[in-house]
């Protein structure tokens, strides 16, 4: 039941052309009038703090966001709104950004121009230059903190301590993409004349035990239970249906279905365009399943107006997902579900990948047919499927408690 608050506060004169703002970008009645609920509340401790509106910061807001007491089955998360609603007063010129810091400013010139480097000459997606701008933000984070950089004293035992500081942590990491993003920065330094030896070269290497060399999969049956389950959600089970069957059918990675657009669907013959990985643009064939799987969705669950993604959240604004992790959530439902067991205790949308290429050496594919199903720009990548014994593939790649290959 949607809440309502009449007390006015000093937030009142914004609240108007926030909720407008957000109706432009498909929210509901109802949510707007939570987020008004909620705002006042808001207000009326920035009141008894003596802040006004002018003088909030992103930062400033989550922290006095965090005061407020949620209700136990409320969705929405106070600081987030505050956060949020924060934008829009610097939107609209009521509240200015803070400055940044020297220091501040030096390291964010310095990833801006790396991330410029991954997207443009390395053709990484979106999703693999967060993960690497993350890990060299915490390096720099870890080895300098607040402090302005001095790249040209960076020495192998600094890489050597941030890899055991992450390696001390009680959750460790589930695969190697520490090492490898790490390198990656590393390189990148090295190339532009910032460091003076190539730091690359002194990043511990991540063991692997031989299991997790194995790629991990699941029988046939077992996929079409699972995508079963996953159709017959009456929530959205059409849009999770057709992604997975993307990735089941023609071996899509996860990143590459979330990027789908809907000019890329050309169905007068048939075919559909994935931008893969490295900045690869491929044409393959719609399986009919697919396309059928596709229609349903665009016809009875698609409904937003404001973007060409194919597949969209169905909460307001009806955005394109921010990354793949999404799918990772539909598997993980799907397996819980119908009991299936998932070959690890991690849950990763490559399963199905590798699930179909893994039935298709069962089924007497040569390794070329994979490769080129799969899009491996490389031989070495498609040689991992010759590892596995034909007739004895559940006894060898089942017995080891491990991640998943990340590829």
């Amino acid at each position: 039941m949607a809440l309502s608050d009449q007390t006015t506060c000093c937030l009142d004169p914004y609240l108007a052309s926030f909720e407008e703002s957000l109706s432009s970008r498909n929210y509901k009645p109802e949510t707007l009038t939570n987020y008004r609920y909620l705002l006042r509340r808001f207000g009326r401790l920035l009141e008894t703090e003596g802040v006004a509106p002018a003088a909030l910061t992103p930062d400033l807001a989550v922290a006095l966001g965090r005061r407020l007491p949620a209700t136990p089955k409320s969705q929405i998360k106070v600081p987030n709104l505050a956060g949020l609603f924060v934008a829009h007063l610097i939107e609209i010129g009521v509240a200015t950004r803070p400055p940044l810091t020297p220091a501040q400013a030096e390291r964010h010139e310095l990833l801006s121009n790396f991330e410029t480097y991954l997207l443009r000459h390395r053709g990484l997606s979106p999703r693999s230059v967060y993960h690497v701008l993350r890990f060299a933000d915490r390096f720099l984070d870890h080895r300098f903190g607040d402090q302005m950089l001095d790249l040209a004293a960076l020495k192998a035992r600094d890489v050597v301590a941030f890899m055991e500081h992450l390696l001390s942590r009680k959750r460790p990491f589930r695969d190697k993409t520490p090492a490898t993003h790490l390198r990656s920065f590393f390189q990148y330094l090295f190339a532009q004349g910032l460091t003076k030896t190539n730091l690359s070269l002194c990043v511990p290497k991540t063991r692997k035990p031989w299991g997790a060399r194995l790629p991990r999969y699941l029988a046939p049956d077992e996929v079409e239970a699972v995508l079963a389950s996953v159709r017959a959600d009456p929530r959205h089970g059409a849009r999770d249906y057709a992604m997975l069957l993307l990735m089941a059918r023609l071996g899509l990675r996860a990143p590459e279905v979330i990027a789908i657009q809907l000019d890329d669907m050309d169905w007068r013959s048939g075919e559909i365009l994935v931008r893969g990985k490295g900045q690869r643009h491929d044409r393959l064939p719609i399986p009919p399943d697919v396309g059928e799987a596709i229609i349903r969705y665009l016809r009875d669950e698609r409904t937003s107006t404001t973007t060409r993604a194919l597949f969209v959240t169905h909460r307001a604004p009806n955005r394109p997902f921010r990354d793949s992790q999404v799918i990772n959530a539909i598997l993980k439902e799907a397996f819980a579900a119908t009991g299936v067991k998932p070959p690890t205790p991690y849950v990763g949308s490559h399963v199905l990948r590798h699930s179909l290429a893994t039935n298709m050496v069962r089924a007497g594919a040569s390794l070329e047919e994979i490769g080129d199903l799969l899009r491996h720009r490389s031989r070495a990548t498609t040689m991992i499927y010759a590892k596995l014994d034909t007739d004895g593939l559940r006894s060898i790649a089942r017995p080891w408690p491990v991640a998943e290959v990340a590829r």
